[in-house]
């Protein structure tokens, strides 16, 4: 059985995410029940030098979405807007990720193999193709701030396990 772009991508983030989700949801019942402010949680680091816990869950967010948008278009710029501050702000973006995700075709993906593309950031860019790009790049990162995001919600004290982060695993019957 030979793999393809979109298997080695899509499935895997539409995972991922929908398990970001729902430990989203516990973040924020962990807030309430504690009389957290939303900030309390969105503004969490792990180190004084990372981005907070609402910076992280954008990025991955970004990463799965924009990532793959970016390598369609050929052309990858991080968002640096400013990231949601509350839950529900977060609750969307991650909805448009999944959304978008959700609307790719292998055929989409499986186009990008080769297709050259830039990732740019100020002055700097790197070329890249599409593939190696999403593979080398782009995945990695979505790993990073989603654990990171994770990580900083067990470090508050969220009761999130393993199988949380996981999500719904794609099991045969």
């Amino acid at each position: 059985m030979s793999s393809s772009l979109y298997d080695a991508i899509v499935p895997t983030y539409l995972q991922i995410l929908g398990g970001t989700k729902k430990w989203l949801g516990k973040a924020e019942a962990f807030a309430v029940d504690r009389g957290l402010p939303e900030a309390a949680i969105m503004e969490a680091v792990l180190a004084p030098d990372m981005f907070p816990f609402n910076r992280q869950v954008r990025g991955s967010a970004m990463h799965a979405h924009g990532g793959i948008a970016g390598a369609r278009a050929g052309l990858f710029t991080p968002d640096l807007s400013p990231a949601p501050t509350s839950f529900s702000g977060l609750h969307a973006r991650l909805a448009e990720a999944l959304a978008y995700l959700e609307g790719l075709t292998p055929a989409d993906m499986n186009d990008l193999t080769g297709k050259p593309m830039t990732f740019a950031i100020g002055e700097r860019k790197l070329a890249f193709t599409a593939d190696n790009f999403l593979l080398s790049f782009s995945q990695p990162n979505f790993f990073f701030h989603t654990t990171t995001a994770y990580a900083i919600l067990r470090h508050l004290g969220v009761e999130v396990g393993k199988l949380d982060y996981l999500g719904r695993l794609r099991l045969s019957e």
